[in-house]
């Protein structure tokens, strides 16, 4: 059974439910978590600690909150193949650590659109750009990393960790599936707003 040890996490959530648990089983393995924004806060609000994911990259937030993950140190620590000895190397030249859990989930676009007389710039500040990257980057990598967008899905991870010290192969793959059909579904809508909208 390939199991991965959960080292490194981020988390950056919309859906708030269940994170606050989940950092906390995270903490209590020794995970070292990332986090941004609302996550978190409501994290250092019941007391989990986290580093900032602009103090870790050494690169503040800029424009407005627009970019916050997109970052070497980020995505660099998602996609990495672990068993390249070269990107191994490579990461290492540069000082990019593995991040082996990314919870992510994602602005609200379709409860946005749904809104009586939303403005198409209220529509497009509510798609989210650095999250969606993020998850397609971790499901790409499911065999180092796990992609977690749904609260539904936290427990079966936290089992999997306090029974195997780590995640099954079979539980990153299933759960990269569901990272796609995420990102999928969003971006459905969004090419179905923009198609319908009028300018």
């Amino acid at each position: 059974m390939d199991v991965v040890p959960i080292q490194q996490a981020i988390l950056s959530v919309y859906e708030k439910s269940g994170v606050v648990d989940l950092g906390r089983a995270l903490k209590a393995h020794g995970t070292h978590i990332l986090s941004t924004g609302g996550t978190g806060r409501a994290l250092h609000e019941s007391g989990i600690e986290y580093q900032e994911v602009s103090d870790y990259t050494g690169s503040p937030e800029m424009l407005g909150g627009r970019v916050k993950t997109l970052h070497p140190m980020i995505h660099g620590g998602i996609l990495f193949k672990r068993n390249d000895p070269k990107q191994v190397e490579e990461a290492g030249e540069f000082d990019v650590k593995p991040i082996d859990l990314v919870v992510v989930n994602l602005y609200p676009f379709q409860q946005t659109i749904a809104k009586p007389g939303v403005t198409l710039d209220e529509a497009l500040e509510n798609i989210d750009i650095g999250g969606p990257t993020m998850i397609r980057a971790a499901a790409k990598n499911f065999k180092a990393v796990t992609v977690i967008t749904e609260p539904d899905d936290y427990n079966v991870v936290v089992e999997e960790i306090r029974k195997h010290n780590g995640v099954t192969l079979e539980t990153r793959k299933r759960l990269a599936a569901k990272a796609f059909m995420h990102t999928h579904q969003y971006d459905r809508a969004i090419t179905g707003y923009l198609q319908s909208v009028k300018l």
